[in-house]
């Protein structure tokens, strides 16, 4: 069965005929979401383990650094040889990656073999966006975006309580052997249920240009990621590695200009629908990374609560998210995409403006209530901005701007956490600390300020959606 004759069954649930897939695609991104999370609570046992305290960073930077580079380049190749390929295979290098982290011998392997996962994931994310593109129609995306973003939510709360209950209970191993059969499930749901018709045409791979573009993305990522923490924003190394960055993605450009099928198609970044929803996409990664890493360490070291009640009080936020996305649909299919993001940018406004109000004598309720509204306001902003991202481009093109959009989000959590992190330390290098640690108002105040900057990025959020077209019919004008 053909994309467009199993697009045109009836239903979006998992009764459905389309239900095995969106199983399947649910089950891909649980891997991914689930993995960037369920190390954290395992670290103290992975130390004790292999050693190498120092490194344990490198565990969450080199997953996400392997996969956010790669996504614009699987994003092509899936437009040239389908999404059904790409996606085996990132769920194929996931699997790999599992296995190997299950038997790493010490914290070095364990951290090479976390890139490899990260490779996968770079498929796995992006195939997944793009294959409900392909197999559900405009009216129906948005509700699939809800059950794409629950499994998110659910994976936030999960993740971290897998991470414990096995580290403590069997062993920190098996956080990443659980991965092999749900790999399985999902391969063989895809590759049995999933049917594509791809335009048979000679591939002309630009290699020259998906290398630069690698390695330059890696550069500024990393030194994002870095920047701050392993060396000084002024550092020499700082500057070697971004200033060498912003030089291969210049030569990235000039490549591209010449090639015949280039890895992303430079009259795609002037069209200013394209490049809106990026930058919206940036924004929601920033903010999300902001609220993330710094709403725990509030809760827990300002109001004094334990680690479990703080990840529920940011679980409140990936629970609005997917309410509001499976009910975007009906909204913009009658006031349109960029009046139903503005709904949710307001409503984000909101959230962030009730951050200012927190304090130490706050309540959890207080905070997870706060990180409720701003979920809701994501929900009515991301999803439907992706799907007029989407919804702009032909078939052949669908993919490289789902990555790119994949990318943004990523590139703006890089590079949101590490202003964050700049904010929190220079705001810290000038208050109290006591004999335990910094004191919960040296905190409050560098958090407060995390919060300001929160409010700021909301309001670039609101410029980017104001930025799209106004015209709902050009903005869905494309199948």
């Amino acid at each position: 069965m053909s994309v467009s004759q199993v697009r045109a069954a009836s239903g979006v649930g998992f009764r459905s005929e389309r239900g095995p897939v969106l199983i399947a695609v649910m089950l891909s991104t649980a891997l991914v979401a689930i993995d960037a999370t369920v190390i954290a609570t395992a670290v103290p046992s992975v130390v004790t383990d292999l050693g190498g305290f120092a490194e344990f960073p490198w565990l969450f930077s080199v997953y996400l650094l392997a996969q956010a580079v790669t996504v614009p380049v699987y994003g092509k190749l899936a437009d040239v040889f389908g999404r059904k390929p790409v996606m085996l295979a990132g769920i194929g290098l996931f699997l790999i990656g599992s296995v190997l982290c299950g038997v790493a011998w010490g914290m070095g392997a364990l951290i090479a073999f976390r890139a490899v996962q990260g490779l996968g994931a770079g498929a796995v994310q992006p195939m997944s966006m793009t294959i409900v593109g392909d197999l559900y129609s405009l009216e129906e995306r948005a509700k699939v975006q809800g059950y794409i973003a629950s499994v998110w939510g659910i994976s936030s709360v999960v993740g971290p309580t897998l991470g414990g209950v096995f580290s403590e209970y069997v062993s920190w191993r098996w956080i990443f052997f659980v991965n092999i059969p749900l790999c399985l499930v999902a391969a063989a749901m895809i590759g049995l249920r999933f049917t594509e018709r791809v335009e048979r045409r000679r591939p002309r791979i630009d290699y020259a240009g998906a290398g630069v573009l690698t390695i330059a993305l890696t550069l500024l990522v990393l030194g994002l990621l870095e920047g701050g923490q392993a060396w000084a924003w002024a550092s020499p190394q700082s500057i070697a590695v971004l200033g060498g960055g912003v030089v291969l993605l210049a030569v990235f450009v000039a490549i591209e200009r010449r090639a015949a099928d280039p890895v992303v198609p430079l009259r795609l970044l002037r069209q200013r629908l394209l490049v809106a929803t990026s930058l919206v996409s940036a924004c929601v990664g920033a903010v999300l990374l902001g609220l993330t890493s710094y709403v725990p360490t509030f809760v827990q070291d300002v109001l004094g609560t334990g680690p479990l009640v703080a990840g529920f009080a940011l679980a409140a936020l990936t629970l609005g998210w997917p309410i509001s996305a499976s009910q975007a649909g009906r909204l913009y299919l009658r006031i349109g995409i960029r009046s139903t993001a503005l709904v949710g940018v307001a409503v984000v406004l909101v959230g962030s403006a009730l951050l200012l109000l927190l304090d130490g004598s706050s309540s959890v309720l207080l905070v997870g209530g706060t990180a409720f509204v701003i979920g809701l306001g994501m929900g009515f902003t991301a999803a439907p901005t992706l799907i007029a991202a989407q919804s702009a481009v032909r078939w052949q093109e669908r993919g490289v701007v789902t990555g790119l959009n994949m990318f943004a989000r990523s590139a703006g959590s890089a590079i949101g956490i590490a202003v964050f992190g700049a904010v929190v330390n220079a705001t810290l290098r000038g208050q109290d600390v006591g004999s335990d640690g910094v004191s919960p108002a040296a905190l409050t105040t560098a958090v407060h300020h995390v919060f300001v900057g929160t409010v700021v990025l909301a309001g670039a959020l609101l410029a980017a959606v104001l930025l799209m077209p106004r015209d709902r019919d050009r903005a869905l004008s494309k199948p």
